[in-house]
């Protein structure tokens, strides 16, 4: 069985990165899949949003080498989520320095994958980054690191302006990087049809990247609630639009 990788991301911040992330992830495992979420994002939020506490894991991830002594290190970081087949790797304020010391020893592209190497044989079906909205190193070597990549976008004008950028740097990361992955899609969020700017940002987006936009995500008060109770959106209301949106999300996540 060989583990497939999904990244996260985005250059702008507030535009549903961790909420994708941890929905993702959790609609996986319900599904029978064992999936490992890993927050590369130094504010620690996919642990907070499954009721666990940001922790250094990441920082070693990054900065460890592929010893068995400091792969089994590395590997006593990964926390069960307490949602059967769901495992998070979680990242704390220390991701900062991580990525300092990545530049400063002018890690290749390459050196996030290299990293991950050590969980693919642990029966993972899926591995999913929650990165930080920078450019600082550690998302482009996780888009590299990654079979597939998904870019959330809150439908206003100055988020969607900024989804041509992380798309470049897709594009360069294939022409001159041999990034092998792809754009999975473009995922509309906090989307309300009641406004206009809603309405006008989905269907810019849809002129100009076409087949690579998905269905939107619904703006929903519940999923800015689910953080603060370390609960999923599955978790809070199976049942409600919001969940049924990322449910959708996972079937065609699935099909890959």
């Amino acid at each position: 069985m060989s583990t497939k990788v999904i990244c996260i991301a985005n250059q702008k911040g507030g535009v549903g990165k961790t909420t994708t992330a941890v929905s993702l992830a959790h609609g996986l495992s319900q599904k029978g899949r064992r999936v490992l979420l890993i927050d590369l994002d130094p504010q620690g939020q996919s642990a907070t949003a499954l009721g666990r506490s940001p922790e250094p894991g990441v920082f070693y991830l990054l900065t460890m080498g592929m010893t068995p002594q400091e792969t089994t290190f590395v590997q006593s970081w990964v926390r069960f989520s307490g949602r059967e087949g769901l495992y998070l790797l979680p990242g704390d304020q220390q991701t900062m320095a991580a990525q300092t010391v990545l530049n400063a020893q002018d890690k290749p592209i390459s050196a996030i994958r290299h990293s991950i190497n050590r969980f693919f044989k642990d029966g993972l079906h899926y591995i999913i980054f929650d990165t930080a909205p920078s450019v600082g190193g550690i998302q482009e070597r996780a888009v590299w690191a990654s079979d597939l990549v998904i870019v959330p976008t809150a439908t206003e004008f100055l988020s969607a302006d900024g989804v041509g950028k992380i798309l470049l740097m897709l594009s360069i990361l294939q022409e001159k990087k041999n990034w092998r992955g792809n754009l999975l899609g473009i995922l509309p969020t906090f989307y309300d049809e009641q406004t206009r700017e809603s309405k006008s940002t989905i269907e810019d987006l849809r002129e100009r990247f076409d087949t690579s936009v998905l269905s939107p995500i619904h703006r929903a008060t519940l999923l800015r609630e689910c953080a603060a109770q370390g609960q999923t959106i599955f978790e809070m209301d199976p049942l409600c639009r919001a969940a049924k949106q990322y449910q959708a999300l996972t079937q065609m996540v699935l099909k890959f």
